[in-house]
């Protein structure tokens, strides 16, 4: 059997590579509505920091998460690659902003590790684990059970 067969045959996972501050992330493809860039949201009274607020989505109300601020990072500029991954997760939508977005990759499951077990400021059930592919390493998250973690109370665990 010759090699391009042999891939192939492997199970393909997709991910959505974005950037915030230094680290690389990926998302589930299949978990991703559309990718707009950054407007200002209507602030929420007395939402936790990182809820920028919402965005009306033609007719649908959508919070705005800042990831930037949800993973302490060192800096949140809002600049022109600042954009807003539209999220469709259990039937919610939801926004997340991220500094940049990269590409799509796909990952064989010999390309993914398990997460190291540390502690870390994202729940690490949310963390499937890390891909790598030549020189880029990925952090990669379970966006469902990180969006339905109780401090950010946006999607209902099912």
């Amino acid at each position: 059997m010759d090699k391009t067969n042999e891939e192939s045959n492997a199970k393909v996972c997709e991910y959505l590579t974005f950037r915030l501050d230094q680290e690389e992330y990926g998302i589930d493809i299949l978990k991703v509505q559309e990718i707009r860039g950054y407007e200002p949201p209507t602030r929420i009274a007395n939402a936790p920091p990182f809820i920028k607020g919402v965005v009306n989505l033609r007719g649908t109300i959508v919070p705005i998460v800042d990831m930037r601020l949800k993973f302490n990072c060192a800096n949140a500029n809002y600049d022109a690659f600042t954009v807003v991954i539209i999220l469709n997760l259990h039937q919610r939508i939801v926004g997340i902003v991220v500094d940049s977005v990269s590409d799509v990759m796909g990952l064989v499951p010999e390309q993914m590790r398990a997460a190291p077990d540390i502690e870390s400021i994202i729940n690490s059930d949310a963390i499937i684990g890390l891909g790598s592919l030549s020189d880029r390493m990925l952090i990669l998250l379970d966006i469902e059970k990180l969006m339905s973690d109780a401090d950010m109370g946006l999607v209902a665990d099912v």
